[in-house]
């Protein structure tokens, strides 16, 4: 310590992170997590501003309840995000930084049905490569092959 130096008084939590998660005195780690902080760690939602949108929209539920942003989560509890479809996940850890995508998968268990099947778009009408611009009488066969 230098000399004249105030001793350092033991904090709860480094500055950085006070607003985003509780932590143990005891043990340092996260107790509990806003839930918009935890979405964008474990990389639902690509930034934390758009996580805070989609839970004041209304599209992120906890355990059933539509909740605001700085609602807490908890180990245990399950999350239900609107993205482009429904994601159910299970809170197995609680982060309050964005990490790498494998350690952030280890932190859920997705519960989701599985995705839709994609539409694959099968050209019905494929011209010949250097025939050039279809004439107006290809065009109309065309346009009536296409149902247009």
């Amino acid at each position: 310590m230098r000399l004249g130096a105030r001793p350092r008084r033991l904090v709860r939590s480094d500055p950085g992170s006070l607003a985003l998660g509780k932590r143990s005195v005891e043990t340092g780690r996260v107790e509990s997590v806003r839930v918009d902080v935890w979405l964008w760690a474990v990389r639902i939602y690509k930034t934390r501003s758009a996580a805070t949108e989609a839970c004041r929209g209304g599209h992120v539920k906890v355990n059933g309840h539509s909740i605001k942003a700085a609602t807490s989560v908890k180990v245990g509890d399950k999350v239900e995000a609107m993205l482009d479809r429904q994601r159910i996940l299970e809170v197995v850890a609680l982060i309050d930084k964005r990490v790498g995508a494998p350690i952030a998968a280890a932190c859920l268990v997705d519960h989701s049905p599985p995705p839709p099947p994609r539409e694959r778009f099968v050209p019905v009408f494929v011209r010949e490569r250097g025939t050039g611009r279809p004439t107006k009488r290809e065009r109309r066969d065309l346009d009536r092959l296409r149902g247009a």
